[in-house]
């Protein structure tokens, strides 16, 4: 059984659908699972045991292009016994329709009558994790989902971290606090730089090392915390923003000792390697997409203005994360890999 599965555009999306790719490999353990997404994911996709191959979407997010997914979809024919849409664009139906694979399930969405022919309505009670609505596209339509739910797990290549770590002169002679304050969301997600400086400060002078993760878009800002540290900690944080492809942050994000991140696609890619991970939600929910690990705290204020899910703050002041002191962070730490330091 050939299964297709056309993927999410979002990091963190495409790390949670690994618990689907996993239940369909429970299900039917010979089965062969490639992946239709954007060319980004490939090192993600690699990195998942489940999945055959990674086949690149030559288009942009949001391009219809016609006949460029006309001709994709010609050159799977006969290749797939069922299409997978994790989206729920109609875009994304119309590759696997141009393929003529002979069952194509995905939730009702923009007007893909036709374009699927297992067509589910989403019960978002039922379902409130987008985990929950991943994998029920694996299973028939009145299933209960089997628990407990798998979790993602990124497997990493021993020899590529070590090149990782080479490629930036990187050491693991101390422990490592890998810090994401990246969130291609918006403002709303992003704890503040200065929170973010205060516990690279207190873990450096407890003798351990800063690394510094995000896309290229986070460079400014994670250099920005760098420079709130002083000379003598500042040598011991390294920006490694922009600086890495996704492959090397994956590599590099599994050897750090712990983890802090907003709500990000670099949370989920942690959480799936089984790092110690503090979660700092503003926004939005970690009843919709927590961070799925054992080693986990999740930190918020709870405010009644939030979860909003908006991209900036309607009031402007973005309390959520603001008023969100370095405190119970550092506390969140030492209750998952110990070191407890004084915060003042």
């Amino acid at each position: 059984m050939n299964i297709l599965i056309v993927g999410p555009s979002w990091v963190g999306d495409m790390v949670m659908a690994q618990t689907l790719f996993t239940c369909l490999k429970q299900q039917y353990p010979d089965c062969q699972i490639d992946v239709l997404a954007p060319a980004w994911s490939e090192p993600l996709l690699a990195r998942m045991p489940e999945v055959r191959q990674a086949i690149s979407m030559p288009l942009g997010h949001g391009v219809l292009d016609l006949a460029t997914r006309r001709k994709l979809g010609q050159g799977m024919r006969g290749a797939y016994d069922q299409a997978i849409l994790l989206p729920n664009s109609l875009k994304s139906a119309l590759t696997p329709f141009f393929a003529k694979i002979p069952k194509r399930t995905g939730w009702r969405g923009e007007m893909r009558y036709g374009l699927l022919n297992d067509v589910r309505v989403l019960d978002k009670q039922r379902y409130p994790l987008m985990i929950e609505r991943f994998m029920a596209l694996g299973y028939a339509p009145d299933a209960e989902l089997p628990k407990p739910y798998p979790r993602p797990a990124l497997q990493i290549d021993p020899a590529s971290r070590d090149a990782a770590l080479a490629a930036f002169a990187l050491h693991l002679d101390r422990p490592v606090l890998a810090l994401c304050p990246g969130a291609e969301f918006g403002e709303a997600k992003r704890w503040p730089a200065e929170h973010y400086a205060k516990v690279a400060e207190l873990k450096i002078r407890a003798g351990w090392q800063v690394w510094l993760f995000g896309s290229s878009n986070d460079h400014s800002g994670c250099e920005e915390l760098r420079q709130r540290l002083i000379p003598g900690l500042r040598e011991e944080c390294f920006n490694l923003a922009g600086q890495t492809s996704l492959a090397q942050a994956v590599d590099l994000l599994s050897a750090a000792t712990a983890v802090v991140s907003n709500d990000s696609g670099l949370m989920h890619v942690a959480a799936a390697l089984n790092r110690p991970l503090v979660a700092v939600y503003g926004s939005t929910s970690d009843q919709f997409t927590p961070p799925l690990a054992e080693q986990v705290e999740v930190v918020r204020l709870g405010l009644e203005c939030s979860p909003c899910f908006e991209r900036t703050c309607r009031f402007g002041h973005y309390d959520c994360l603001r008023q969100l002191k370095p405190r119970p962070v550092v506390e969140a730490l030492d209750r998952l890999v110990g070191d407890a330091v004084e915060v003042r």
